[in-house]
């Protein structure tokens, strides 16, 4: 009767996965990673396809573009070199500069925006008209403007995330069901309640929709605005103007190279602001 009570009451062991654990078993990593493998094969079957079968077959795009493993060994030989890694640092510094301040002013605009009527008549309407006007348009002014060519950087990739940050956070403040404020009102919150427990929780999710999409522009713009204002040195100059450098230098891989390190760069960014997300939003985790 002991043992059989005992096991009545006895609750079962639960182990705890581990994170390597469970990315092993993340079905969605793996989908990933067959898929980037069958894109190689693709890629590396494209770009030779004329070498196999006649230059008469050569194929449109991914025929004209080494193979990757071409890319590859290019890409083992520039590892090892110092300016390399400078220009991932400069990028990275220029792109985290006009981000952290788009950021800092934007999201604070854009909830002004949203719950102030006066405000948002007075200065939504010269946004608009500014805001249509492209990141790169602002490349020569900007030279005139600022005194150094970092500094100009830093305000055209500044421009490429603020718009798309302020547009966010005002549709996602401006999508918040209003009874949920009636309701708060009717129960004496005061006006920083109203904000501070509805109106900006509301609204983290579109600021994050905003800053992933942000931080994917002030990539696109950070590395037009190294090539067109020379961004310095190869080693210093940023992956701009290592792509422009390697192309004015006839060095096609390293072109591919240099493509390819933005991407993985700006992968690195966007994971960042997702897993930022999921910490200051942890109902998300539920689907």
């Amino acid at each position: 009767m002991a043992n059989v009570a005992h096991s009545e009451t006895s609750t079962p062991v639960v182990r705890r996965r581990s994170a390597v654990q469970k990315m092993l078993e993340n079905p969605s990593m793996w989908r990933g990673i067959v898929a980037i493998i069958l894109f190689m094969v693709f890629w590396e079957v494209g770009a030779r396809f004329d070498e196999w079968f006649g230059k008469e077959w050569t194929l449109p795009f991914v025929g004209l573009i080494p193979p990757p493993t071409d890319v590859f060994a290019a890409w083992l030989e520039i590892i090892p070199k110092a300016g390399y890694w400078d220009s991932w640092i400069q990028s990275f510094k220029r792109v985290l500069t006009g981000f952290g301040v788009a950021m800092i002013l934007g999201i604070p605009f854009g909830l002004a925006l949203a719950v102030n009527k006066y405000f948002r008549d007075i200065f939504f309407p010269p946004f608009e008209i500014l805001r249509p006007i492209p990141p790169l348009a602002w490349v020569p002014a900007s030279l005139i403007f600022w005194p150094t060519n970092e500094m100009s950087i830093a305000f055209v990739t500044f421009l490429g995330a603020f718009f798309t940050i302020v547009i966010n956070v005002l549709g996602g403040a401006r999508t918040i069901d209003v009874r949920y404020l009636r309701s708060a009102q009717s129960m004496g919150a005061s006006q920083w309640d109203l904000f501070s427990k509805i109106i900006f929780p509301g609204t983290l999710p579109s600021i994050f929709t905003g800053a992933a999409v942000g931080m994917g522009i002030t990539w696109e713009v950070v590395l037009a605005a190294e090539m067109i204002s020379g961004g310095g040195t190869q080693g210093g100059g940023g992956l701009g103007f290592f792509i422009w450098n390697s192309y004015m230098g006839g060095s096609l891989t390293q072109v591919v190279v240099g493509m390819i390190s933005i991407g993985i760069a700006g992968y690195i960014s966007s994971s960042a602001i997702r897993w930022l997300g999921d910490v200051m939003m942890p109902w998300r985790r539920l689907f």
